[in-house]
């Protein structure tokens, strides 16, 4: 060991070493739950000290101060800097770790007794392995179980918030408890009939016009409901999905062979942290399968759909922000609490910095609460997407009507997000309708799109017709849509929309002709404590694509 750091710079040997500092080197997030701060969750027992976990390091920006600058720069239709992204290389050179930082957090959990296994500076994080007696002594906590309080299982925890011996801070560390799992943003009609206390066949349907199998709804369906008679398919755009469960391609193929459809076999499937990419066991794909035909229907040409499947929400969005080819629009349709809402903010800031493009399922439990948790889809940085109930023409025609989906999550931040510039400069715009739009916290969501029970849907073998609905149809099929608009800037070399909530609501609040030209705006039905109303509200947001007079405002 003494060979290894005699090797090492003065400067990281120092740092390294900073056992004697006064203080341990503290995170800028923290770890610990309240029902562990607060003893509110029984403790049950420890973590063994054997049992090997997987953490996920992240290091903080440089500059940040510049950085949010810049993103605010970058994202205003009226900056001189309006689209003008970085790479990742020129993130990284601006605002991103030194490479002797970078080397120093290697070395400090090498020293302890860590293997690295993934992670890299450009994506602001270092992935390890190692006991959880390496976690105690590197972090200087105690690794606990505690009995979950509204769950039937036990959770584990870190007793304390984690610190280091290191002469630097840095921003965050996963995988460090398990206490929120993420879920799916689907929804099945029987469990919704359950829920309300009504019979399946009493949950209002309008799956009468699909071209799927008793007449659901398609991927393909959904591209001639709001973007009848384009030509653009989305060739030469990348796509991302974000997921926490692996697939099986075979149910993609299913879909296909259900839907009397070519599959277009331009799925990737990328393992961010070395978790399975294929689904087996207690996995259920029927989400990540929904993700899949949802974009590929509404851009059939894609050239690439890349599918990052990982344990932790860092491992997975840190390679969405490196990867190449870089996928410009990402879908994500799942949901879970943070220790802490900010954990993410420097790779929201990232992807708005490089030009990408990041739609959240904005939930199926209605109206936003605390116990009905938001997130991702109330962060300040993403494109938070609700749900509508949508009748078209005729089968795999044209869009007909739209009201507010029942079910649509939306709201004010449970998380208490700050609002945003981008809606509080128009906050009487939000709110003279009588939305209930805070002008304190982040609102949502920002645009929708169809949710109800109307979909062909396949996983885990099998196939359904209008069983599953969801925010988690309306996500990927919008992240497709920019693909198009996306193809169209590049063919008039241009740059892609990217993080497009401060253009959109700057024009849609100010403009009632690029408004009515660009958008549906939703205006019947309402979700839980709101309803739908004329211009923004927090059922369905703006309202679903216009999609012929959108790609003619921001296509160009």
């Amino acid at each position: 060991m003494a060979r290894k750091t005699c090797g090492l710079s003065f400067a990281l040997a120092m740092a390294i070493g900073a056992t004697s500092a006064a203080h341990a080197a503290q995170f800028d997030t923290h770890h610990v739950r309240d029902v562990v701060s607060q003893a509110t969750a029984k403790q049950v027992g420890n973590l063994p000290a054997t049992k090997l976990m997987a953490i996920d390091v992240v290091l903080p920006v440089r500059d940040q101060a510049g950085l949010d600058q810049f993103v605010a720069n970058v994202t205003n239709p009226l900056s001189l800097q309006y689209r003008q992204y970085v790479t990742p290389q020129e993130f990284t050179a601006r605002f991103g770790p030194t490479q002797n930082d970078y080397d120093t957090v290697v070395q400090y959990l090498t020293k302890y007794g860590f293997t690295i296994t993934g992670g890299s500076r450009d994506g602001l994080d270092v992935q390890a392995v190692g006991p959880v007696s390496a976690v105690e002594a590197a972090f200087n906590v105690k690794m606990h179980t505690y009995q979950h309080p509204t769950e039937n299982r036990v959770f584990y925890s870190p007793d304390r918030e984690p610190t280091t011996s290191l002469a630097i801070s840095l921003w965050h560390v996963s995988g460090l408890d398990n206490y929120s799992i993420p879920h799916p943003m689907y929804v099945k009609k029987s469990d919704y009939a359950a829920a309300h206390g009504v019979s399946p066949e009493a949950v209002v349907s309008h799956a009468t016009t699909g071209s799927g199998p008793s007449a659901s709804f398609l991927g393909s369906d959904m591209r001639a409901a709001y973007v009848n008679g384009t030509t653009l398919t989305g060739s030469g755009q990348t796509l991302g999905l974000f997921e926490y469960e692996g697939i099986n391609t075979s149910d993609v193929q299913l879909y296909y062979t259900g839907a009397k459809q070519t599959n277009p076999n331009n799925l990737t499937v990328i393992s961010t942290d070395g978790t399975a990419t294929n689904c087996s066991g207690s996995c259920t794909d029927i989400e990540q399968t929904i993700d899949t035909t949802q974009a590929q229907g509404m851009a059939p040409g894609l050239s690439h759909v890349l599918m990052f499947v990982g344990s932790t929400d860092t491992a997975i969005i840190s390679d969405m922000t490196t990867y190449s080819p870089l996928p410009i629009t990402i879908g994500c349709s799942w949901g879970w609490t943070p220790a802490d809402p900010t954990t993410l903010n420097p790779y929201w800031e990232k992807m708005a910095a490089q030009g990408q493009s990041f739609f959240a399922a904005s939930g199926d439990s209605s109206t936003w609460s605390s116990r009905n948790e938001a997130w991702p889809a109330d962060a300040a940085y993403v494109i938070s997407t609700g749900g509508t109930d949508l009748v078209t023409s005729s089968a795999a025609g044209p869009w007909k009507s739209e009201t507010a989906w029942e079910d649509s999550g939306g709201g004010i931040s449970p998380d208490k997000i700050a609002i945003p510039t981008w809606q509080s400069e128009y906050y009487k715009e939000l709110s003279d309708n009588g939305s209930g739009a805070s002008d304190k916290y982040r609102n949502g969501p920002d645009v929708s799109a169809n949710a109800n029970f109307s979909f062909y849907a396949c996983g885990n073998g099998s196939c359904t017709a209008n069983e599953y609905g969801g925010t988690s149809f309306a996500t990927p099929m919008w992240a497709a849509f920019i693909a198009l608009v996306n193809q169209s800037l590049a063919s008039n070399d241009a740059s892609p929309m990217g993080f497009f909530d401060p253009t959109i609501y700057a024009n849609n609040a100010t403009n009632s002709t690029i408004y009515a030209d660009t958008f549906h705006d939703i205006t019947s039905g309402k979700s839980g404590s709101y309803s739908a109303e004329k211009g923004y509200d927090l059922v369905t947001g703006w309202g679903s694509p216009l999609g012929s007079g959108f790609i003619a405002q921001y296509g160009k």
